[in-house]
Protein backbone atom coordinates (compact mmCIF):
# COMPACT_ATOMS: atom_id res chain seq x y z
CA UNK A 1 0.00 0.00 0.00
CA UNK A 2 1.65 3.17 -0.73
CA UNK A 3 1.65 5.93 1.65
CA UNK A 4 0.37 9.48 0.60
CA UNK A 5 3.26 12.08 0.16
CA UNK A 6 1.89 14.16 3.34
CA UNK A 7 3.80 17.66 3.71
CA UNK A 8 4.47 19.81 6.91
CA UNK A 9 1.58 21.90 7.75
CA UNK A 10 2.01 22.72 11.06
CA UNK A 11 4.62 22.82 14.45
CA UNK A 12 3.59 22.53 17.56
CA UNK A 13 6.51 24.04 19.89
CA UNK A 14 7.64 24.14 23.46
CA UNK A 15 9.39 27.29 23.99
CA UNK A 16 11.56 28.20 21.32
CA UNK A 17 11.64 24.89 19.88
CA UNK A 18 9.98 22.48 17.70
CA UNK A 19 8.75 19.64 19.41
CA UNK A 20 5.81 18.25 16.76
CA UNK A 21 5.05 18.30 13.07
CA UNK A 22 1.70 17.80 11.93
CA UNK A 23 1.34 16.48 8.15
CA UNK A 24 -0.97 16.52 5.79
CA UNK A 25 -2.70 17.36 2.61
CA UNK A 26 -4.63 20.32 1.29
CA UNK A 27 -6.79 20.49 -1.85
CA UNK A 28 -9.08 23.01 -3.13
CA UNK A 29 -11.33 22.19 -6.10
CA UNK A 30 -14.13 23.42 -8.29
CA UNK A 31 -17.09 21.85 -8.97
CA UNK A 32 -15.57 20.37 -12.14
CA UNK A 33 -13.29 18.68 -10.15
CA UNK A 34 -10.96 20.63 -11.40
CA UNK A 35 -8.07 21.58 -8.81
CA UNK A 36 -7.54 25.04 -8.32
CA UNK A 37 -4.47 25.20 -5.07
CA UNK A 38 -3.39 22.74 -3.47
CA UNK A 39 -0.44 21.59 -0.97
CA UNK A 40 0.69 18.06 -0.08
CA UNK A 41 -0.95 14.90 -1.81
CA UNK A 42 -3.91 16.42 -3.13
CA UNK A 43 -4.65 12.57 -4.47
CA UNK A 44 -4.38 11.17 -1.13
CA UNK A 45 -7.81 8.60 -0.44
CA UNK A 46 -9.02 10.27 2.72
CA UNK A 47 -12.01 8.84 4.79
CA UNK A 48 -14.45 11.50 4.48
CA UNK A 49 -15.73 10.40 8.41
CA UNK A 50 -18.73 13.15 9.82
CA UNK A 51 -17.33 15.63 6.63
CA UNK A 52 -19.65 13.02 4.39
CA UNK A 53 -23.00 13.74 6.68
CA UNK A 54 -24.54 15.99 4.34
CA UNK A 55 -24.00 13.62 1.57
CA UNK A 56 -25.67 10.72 4.12
CA UNK A 57 -28.41 13.50 4.12
CA UNK A 58 -29.10 14.13 0.50
CA UNK A 59 -31.15 10.62 -0.29
CA UNK A 60 -33.55 11.41 2.39
CA UNK A 61 -34.41 14.71 1.16
CA UNK A 62 -34.21 14.08 -1.95
CA UNK A 63 -36.97 10.96 -2.32
CA UNK A 64 -40.11 11.90 -4.10
CA UNK A 65 -41.90 11.29 -0.59
CA UNK A 66 -39.80 12.80 1.62
CA UNK A 67 -42.27 15.82 1.46
CA UNK A 68 -44.84 14.40 4.15
CA UNK A 69 -42.19 14.72 7.13
CA UNK A 70 -42.00 18.43 6.78
CA UNK A 71 -38.81 18.23 7.76
CA UNK A 72 -37.44 22.32 9.23
CA UNK A 73 -34.16 23.92 8.75
CA UNK A 74 -33.69 22.65 12.24
CA UNK A 75 -33.98 19.12 11.74
CA UNK A 76 -31.92 19.26 8.59
CA UNK A 77 -29.19 20.79 9.98
CA UNK A 78 -29.18 18.22 12.71
CA UNK A 79 -29.34 15.30 10.34
CA UNK A 80 -25.45 16.77 9.00
CA UNK A 81 -24.43 17.15 12.56
CA UNK A 82 -21.57 16.16 14.71
CA UNK A 83 -23.91 17.96 17.65
CA UNK A 84 -22.45 18.22 21.48
CA UNK A 85 -25.45 16.89 22.59
CA UNK A 86 -27.38 20.05 24.02
CA UNK A 87 -30.94 19.89 25.22
CA UNK A 88 -31.35 21.68 21.34
CA UNK A 89 -29.46 19.15 19.87
CA UNK A 90 -31.57 16.57 21.39
CA UNK A 91 -35.06 17.99 20.61
CA UNK A 92 -34.17 18.37 17.21
CA UNK A 93 -33.20 14.62 17.06
CA UNK A 94 -35.91 13.30 18.65
CA UNK A 95 -38.62 15.70 16.23
CA UNK A 96 -37.25 14.11 13.31
CA UNK A 97 -37.52 10.42 14.95
CA UNK A 98 -41.03 11.49 15.71
CA UNK A 99 -41.64 12.54 12.39
CA UNK A 100 -40.52 9.17 11.08
CA UNK A 101 -42.38 7.15 13.56
CA UNK A 102 -39.09 5.59 15.63
CA UNK A 103 -38.32 5.59 18.90
CA UNK A 104 -35.22 6.46 20.48
CA UNK A 105 -34.12 2.43 21.18
CA UNK A 106 -34.16 2.41 16.90
CA UNK A 107 -30.81 4.42 16.78
CA UNK A 108 -27.68 2.08 16.78
CA UNK A 109 -25.38 4.76 16.85
CA UNK A 110 -23.98 3.74 20.31
CA UNK A 111 -23.85 5.86 24.01
CA UNK A 112 -21.29 8.22 25.34
CA UNK A 113 -21.31 11.42 26.98
CA UNK A 114 -22.11 14.64 25.74
CA UNK A 115 -19.62 16.58 24.22
CA UNK A 116 -21.12 19.74 25.66
CA UNK A 117 -19.64 18.71 28.76
CA UNK A 118 -16.18 19.32 27.38
CA UNK A 119 -16.51 22.51 26.32
CA UNK A 120 -18.39 23.83 29.86
CA UNK A 121 -15.29 21.42 31.43
CA UNK A 122 -17.57 19.60 33.43
CA UNK A 123 -17.22 15.56 33.78
CA UNK A 124 -19.76 13.24 33.64
CA UNK A 125 -21.19 12.12 37.14
CA UNK A 126 -21.54 8.78 37.97
CA UNK A 127 -25.26 9.27 37.77
CA UNK A 128 -25.81 10.72 34.93
CA UNK A 129 -27.96 9.10 32.64
CA UNK A 130 -27.34 9.07 28.50
CA UNK A 131 -28.96 7.90 25.60
CA UNK A 132 -28.11 7.46 22.12
CA UNK A 133 -29.67 10.74 21.36
CA UNK A 134 -26.54 12.30 23.11
CA UNK A 135 -24.77 10.54 20.66
CA UNK A 136 -23.02 13.37 18.27
CA UNK A 137 -24.30 11.16 15.21
CA UNK A 138 -27.53 10.73 16.49
CA UNK A 139 -29.03 12.82 14.16
CA UNK A 140 -27.12 11.29 11.17
CA UNK A 141 -28.69 7.85 12.04
CA UNK A 142 -32.49 9.36 12.57
CA UNK A 143 -32.16 10.64 8.99
CA UNK A 144 -30.74 6.89 8.13
CA UNK A 145 -33.91 5.10 10.05
CA UNK A 146 -36.87 7.75 8.36
CA UNK A 147 -35.14 6.93 4.66
CA UNK A 148 -35.64 3.30 6.00
CA UNK A 149 -39.39 4.07 6.15
CA UNK A 150 -39.54 6.08 2.94
CA UNK A 151 -37.69 2.75 1.49
CA UNK A 152 -40.08 0.37 3.20
CA UNK A 153 -36.87 -1.57 4.05
CA UNK A 154 -36.33 -3.27 7.74
CA UNK A 155 -34.60 0.04 10.32
CA UNK A 156 -33.26 -3.12 12.65
CA UNK A 157 -30.66 -3.60 9.72
CA UNK A 158 -30.24 0.30 8.83
CA UNK A 159 -26.63 0.48 9.01
CA UNK A 160 -25.71 -2.52 6.81
CA UNK A 161 -23.49 -1.84 3.85
CA UNK A 162 -26.38 -3.99 1.68
CA UNK A 163 -29.28 -2.36 2.77
CA UNK A 164 -31.11 0.37 0.68
CA UNK A 165 -30.84 3.05 2.89
CA UNK A 166 -26.52 2.61 2.80
CA UNK A 167 -26.79 2.04 -0.85
CA UNK A 168 -29.06 4.99 -1.52
CA UNK A 169 -25.94 7.01 0.03
CA UNK A 170 -22.81 5.33 -1.13
CA UNK A 171 -24.56 6.37 -4.68
CA UNK A 172 -25.16 10.07 -3.28
CA UNK A 173 -21.40 10.05 -2.54
CA UNK A 174 -20.42 8.34 -5.67
CA UNK A 175 -22.40 11.20 -7.62
CA UNK A 176 -21.10 14.10 -5.29
CA UNK A 177 -17.09 13.27 -5.37
CA UNK A 178 -17.23 11.30 -9.11
CA UNK A 179 -15.80 8.49 -7.54
CA UNK A 180 -18.08 5.42 -9.24
CA UNK A 181 -19.35 3.68 -6.74
CA UNK A 182 -18.15 -0.01 -7.46
CA UNK A 183 -14.20 2.43 -6.86
CA UNK A 184 -15.44 3.78 -2.89
CA UNK A 185 -13.11 2.29 -0.28
CA UNK A 186 -14.95 1.44 2.58
CA UNK A 187 -14.65 1.10 5.96
CA UNK A 188 -16.83 1.35 9.47
CA UNK A 189 -17.18 4.46 11.03
CA UNK A 190 -16.82 5.40 14.59
CA UNK A 191 -20.74 5.46 15.08
CA UNK A 192 -20.95 2.33 13.44
CA UNK A 193 -22.39 3.78 10.00
CA UNK A 194 -20.72 2.62 6.74
CA UNK A 195 -18.08 5.29 5.41
CA UNK A 196 -15.81 6.01 2.45
CA UNK A 197 -12.43 6.84 1.25
CA UNK A 198 -12.21 9.33 -1.60
CA UNK A 199 -9.01 11.55 -3.33
CA UNK A 200 -9.08 14.83 -1.40
CA UNK A 201 -9.86 16.04 -4.41
CA UNK A 202 -12.65 14.63 -4.86
CA UNK A 203 -13.67 15.54 -1.39
CA UNK A 204 -13.14 19.12 -2.08
CA UNK A 205 -15.17 18.65 -5.22
CA UNK A 206 -17.51 17.22 -3.47
CA UNK A 207 -17.94 20.16 -1.27
CA UNK A 208 -18.25 22.72 -4.14
CA UNK A 209 -20.94 20.82 -5.32
CA UNK A 210 -22.78 21.00 -2.49
CA UNK A 211 -22.73 24.66 -2.67
CA UNK A 212 -23.94 25.40 -5.94
CA UNK A 213 -27.02 27.14 -5.46
CA UNK A 214 -28.67 25.55 -8.97
CA UNK A 215 -30.89 22.02 -8.75
CA UNK A 216 -28.67 18.97 -9.00
CA UNK A 217 -29.56 16.47 -11.33
CA UNK A 218 -30.14 13.83 -9.44
CA UNK A 219 -30.71 15.62 -5.78
CA UNK A 220 -32.89 18.06 -7.02
CA UNK A 221 -33.06 21.26 -4.11
CA UNK A 222 -31.47 19.16 -1.92
CA UNK A 223 -28.04 20.56 -1.65
CA UNK A 224 -29.28 24.03 -1.63
CA UNK A 225 -31.81 22.94 1.75
CA UNK A 226 -28.78 21.49 3.38
CA UNK A 227 -26.42 24.69 2.86
CA UNK A 228 -29.26 26.77 3.51
CA UNK A 229 -29.48 24.49 6.78
CA UNK A 230 -26.10 24.71 7.76
CA UNK A 231 -25.45 28.38 7.44
CA UNK A 232 -28.84 29.06 9.60
CA UNK A 233 -28.28 26.82 11.85
CA UNK A 234 -24.45 26.28 12.66
CA UNK A 235 -25.39 25.71 16.80
CA UNK A 236 -26.74 22.61 15.69
CA UNK A 237 -24.33 21.31 13.07
CA UNK A 238 -21.92 21.58 15.93
CA UNK A 239 -22.25 23.09 19.73
CA UNK A 240 -21.21 25.93 22.47
CA UNK A 241 -17.51 26.89 21.53
CA UNK A 242 -17.05 24.51 18.23
CA UNK A 243 -14.63 25.12 16.08
CA UNK A 244 -17.62 24.60 13.27
CA UNK A 245 -19.43 26.88 14.93
CA UNK A 246 -16.84 29.50 15.24
CA UNK A 247 -15.78 29.00 11.58
CA UNK A 248 -19.96 28.92 9.73
CA UNK A 249 -20.35 32.22 12.09
CA UNK A 250 -16.96 34.15 10.85
CA UNK A 251 -18.61 33.59 7.23
CA UNK A 252 -21.81 35.08 7.37
CA UNK A 253 -23.51 32.71 4.85
CA UNK A 254 -20.03 32.88 2.11
CA UNK A 255 -19.38 29.17 3.23
CA UNK A 256 -20.44 25.99 5.39
CA UNK A 257 -17.78 23.87 7.10
CA UNK A 258 -17.64 20.46 8.29
CA UNK A 259 -15.43 18.35 10.47
CA UNK A 260 -14.71 14.92 10.87
CA UNK A 261 -12.94 12.82 12.94
CA UNK A 262 -9.10 11.67 12.63
CA UNK A 263 -8.09 15.39 11.66
CA UNK A 264 -10.26 16.14 8.36
CA UNK A 265 -12.04 19.52 7.47
CA UNK A 266 -14.09 20.67 4.84
CA UNK A 267 -15.53 24.07 3.26
CA UNK A 268 -18.25 25.09 0.24
CA UNK A 269 -17.44 28.70 -0.88
CA UNK A 270 -20.64 29.11 -2.84
CA UNK A 271 -19.76 32.91 -3.62
CA UNK A 272 -16.47 31.60 -5.57
CA UNK A 273 -17.72 28.05 -6.76
CA UNK A 274 -14.56 25.83 -4.52
CA UNK A 275 -14.55 23.37 -1.97
CA UNK A 276 -11.67 22.61 0.56
CA UNK A 277 -10.84 19.87 2.05
CA UNK A 278 -8.30 19.40 4.59
CA UNK A 279 -6.31 15.72 5.90
CA UNK A 280 -4.05 15.93 8.99
CA UNK A 281 -1.79 12.69 8.95
CA UNK A 282 -1.57 11.58 12.31
CA UNK A 283 -5.39 13.36 13.05
CA UNK A 284 -4.79 16.05 14.92
CA UNK A 285 -7.64 18.32 15.60
CA UNK A 286 -5.23 21.38 16.17
CA UNK A 287 -3.82 21.04 13.51
CA UNK A 288 -6.72 20.84 11.55
CA UNK A 289 -8.06 24.10 12.62
CA UNK A 290 -4.83 26.12 12.39
CA UNK A 291 -4.46 24.64 8.61
CA UNK A 292 -8.09 25.74 7.91
CA UNK A 293 -7.62 29.10 8.94
CA UNK A 294 -3.85 29.65 7.34
CA UNK A 295 -5.86 28.40 4.21
CA UNK A 296 -8.90 30.85 3.96
CA UNK A 297 -6.14 33.35 4.48
CA UNK A 298 -3.87 32.73 1.78
CA UNK A 299 -7.37 32.16 -0.29
CA UNK A 300 -8.12 35.50 0.84
CA UNK A 301 -11.34 34.89 2.11
CA UNK A 302 -10.06 35.82 5.93
CA UNK A 303 -7.64 39.06 5.73
CA UNK A 304 -7.58 39.52 9.31
CA UNK A 305 -8.61 36.61 11.07
CA UNK A 306 -7.81 38.57 14.24
CA UNK A 307 -10.31 40.58 13.99
CA UNK A 308 -12.95 37.70 14.10
CA UNK A 309 -14.22 34.81 16.06
CA UNK A 310 -11.18 32.59 14.42
CA UNK A 311 -8.57 34.69 16.13
CA UNK A 312 -7.55 32.02 18.80
CA UNK A 313 -7.22 29.60 15.79
CA UNK A 314 -4.40 30.47 14.10
CA UNK A 315 -1.78 30.21 16.45
CA UNK A 316 -3.23 28.26 19.09
CA UNK A 317 -1.15 28.54 22.61
CA UNK A 318 -0.50 25.28 24.51
CA UNK A 319 -1.01 25.90 28.43
CA UNK A 320 -0.54 23.30 30.92
CA UNK A 321 -2.79 22.52 33.84
CA UNK A 322 -1.50 25.96 35.22
CA UNK A 323 -2.56 27.92 32.65
CA UNK A 324 0.88 28.77 31.78
CA UNK A 325 1.44 29.04 27.78
CA UNK A 326 4.03 26.21 26.96
CA UNK A 327 4.13 26.69 22.94
CA UNK A 328 2.38 27.33 20.00
CA UNK A 329 0.59 25.50 17.61
CA UNK A 330 0.80 27.52 13.74
CA UNK A 331 1.12 26.62 9.65
CA UNK A 332 4.29 26.54 7.92
CA UNK A 333 3.06 25.80 4.21
CA UNK A 334 1.72 27.82 1.04
CA UNK A 335 -0.63 26.89 -1.09
CA UNK A 336 0.09 26.32 -4.98
CA UNK A 337 -1.55 27.62 -7.46
CA UNK A 338 -2.63 25.04 -9.80
CA UNK A 339 -0.73 26.05 -13.44
CA UNK A 340 -3.29 23.75 -15.34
Amino acid sequence: MALPAHVPLAVATRGDTVECVHYGSIAVADAKGKILWSVGDAHAPVFGRSALKPFQAMPLLAHPEAGKYQFTAREIAILCASHSGEPRHADAVLGVLGKAGCHLRDLQCGVHPPLYLEALEQRPHAEDIYTPVHHNCSGKHAGMLALARLLQAPTATYLESQHPVQQAIRGCVAHFTGVPAADLAAGVDGCSAPNYAVPLSALAAAYARLGDPAPDACYGDAPARVYDAMTRHPELVSGLKRFDLALTHTGHGEWISKGGAEGVQCLSVRRHGFGVAIKIADGATRAAQTATVETLRQLELLPKPEDTPLRDYRRLSLLNVRGIQTGEVYPVYVLRRDAG
